[in-house]
């Protein structure tokens, strides 16, 4: 007959093994087992945070201002780039991957969406023959001016067009 101290036992090994799996954890002690779970509590809520942070830059992107918002992170491989816009930007997209090709960046992973709204998130890395390194705000920067002139460019698009109605 099992004692219920086993059984207690039995049930809070396998809930750790459970928060082990949930959690990616290779560790085989419990208080490593749960530094760990901890450590991926405090990265979800990081990535919460900055989800929040990207949606509300996106709802308050008004008529007045309408320019995407531009966010740029250095990471262990280049860059984190994410640019939000709560409106449909026809045409950024080449603009912003004609700077990644400018700066000699190399597009590692990408995630984009157009339809009503503008979202796009891409890991950048630099390319290791050209041996100098680019500097986040740098990077910053230029996929701003790029919006600046496709931002000019698709007013003046704009304005072609009432001026042939």
């Amino acid at each position: 007959m099992v004692s219920r101290e086993q059984k207690r036992a039995a049930i809070l090994h396998e809930k750790l093994q459970l928060l082990r799996s949930i959690t990616n954890s290779h560790a085989l002690k419990k208080t490593s087992i749960i530094k760990d779970a901890s450590k991926y509590i405090r990265d979800l809520k990081q990535k919460v945070e900055t989800l929040n942070q990207d949606m509300a830059a996106a709802q308050t992107s008004t008529p007045q201002n309408p320019m995407p918002m531009v966010k740029v992170e250095r990471v262990e491989k280049g860059f984190l780039i994410k640019v939000v816009s709560a409106k449909s930007c026809p045409g950024l997209l080449v603009s912003i991957l004609e700077v990644f090709e400018e700066m000699g960046l190399t597009l590692m992973e990408a995630r984009v969406s157009c339809t009503d709204t503008f979202r796009f998130q891409a890991l950048g890395g630099e390319n290791e023959e050209d041996g100098e390194g680019i500097d986040a705000q740098a990077v910053k920067l230029a996929v701003g001016q790029a919006i600046k002139n496709w931002s000019q460019q698709s007013t003046e698009h704009d304005d072609d067009e009432d001026d042939q109605q």
